[in-house]
């Protein structure tokens, strides 16, 4: 095992651990369902002891991102996504730091007039279009979400831009645009024809509706965004701490 604890950080171990299983299981073999050291080899291997180790894989677990399981062992949760609100990222950089491979399944990009919702939103004239951004994307094996993205026009982008770039990054590179700050509502919903369609499930199967208000440094609008996620494939942890 090639990671290692620096007993002489003054990160706490317990974080140093976290870090370190998130990078691990992030590797093929443990993505293929290969179970991790038990907790009294890796706690031997890193030198701390097993309830600071526990204490990092209950986090993980708790997050959807480890399934633990008596007298089996501990692996990979395959079968969710799991996105915390705490941390907000696009989705790519999520998706990157789990270690899941992303497949684009559909990309538009159009210009379109906006809705009172979104004149409202972004303070803009009725008579300015605006870009619309859909996306279909999901592991290889198939879709679990389907994005709608509005941008200010204030933002500059042409639609010429490679939206396959993580975007938040993409958006600083390119136009100088830093993304500082997330709002959000969730909620559930039944998919309609369309949606179903998108996510390759029946009319009526539940979905997880997530709206996500993104905002730029001087808490300007600059995103208006919807995702639908199947709900067999999205788990959203909320982390309070006083």
């Amino acid at each position: 095992m090639k990671y290692a604890i620096d007993h002489k950080s003054p990160v706490p171990l317990h974080a140093q651990a976290e870090e370190l299983l998130r990078k691990l299981i992030a590797e093929e073999a443990y993505q293929n369902g290969k179970l991790l050291p038990n907790e009294i080899e890796l706690a031997k291997l890193l030198a701390i002891s097993r309830s600071t180790l526990r204490q990092a894989i209950n986090k993980l677990v708790y997050e959807g991102l480890l399934i633990r399981k008596k007298r089996m062992g501990t692996k990979v949760n395959q079968s969710v996504v799991s996105s915390k609100s705490n941390n907000w990222l696009s989705f790519s950089q999520e998706m990157k730091l789990r270690g899941i491979t992303i497949k684009n399944f559909e990309l538009h990009v159009t210009w379109e007039q906006p809705d009172e919702q979104l004149i409202s939103f972004f303070e803009i004239k009725s008579d300015k279009k605006i870009l619309k951004m859909e996306r279909v994307r999901g592991k290889p094996d198939g879709p679990f979400v389907y994005f709608i993205s509005y941008f200010h026009p204030r933002v500059g982008l042409t639609g010429d831009e490679d939206f396959k770039k993580p975007l938040y990054e993409m958006l600083e590179n390119e136009h100088a645009t830093v993304a500082s700050l997330s709002k959000e509502e969730i909620s559930a919903h039944a998919a309609d024809e369309v949606i179903a369609e998108k996510l390759q499930i029946k009319v009526g199967d539940p979905v997880l509706f997530r709206k996500r208000f993104v905002f730029d440094q001087g808490e300007r609008p600059i995103e208006y965004n919807l995702g639908y996620y199947k709900a067999d494939s999205f788990v959203y942890t909320v982390e309070s701490r006083r």
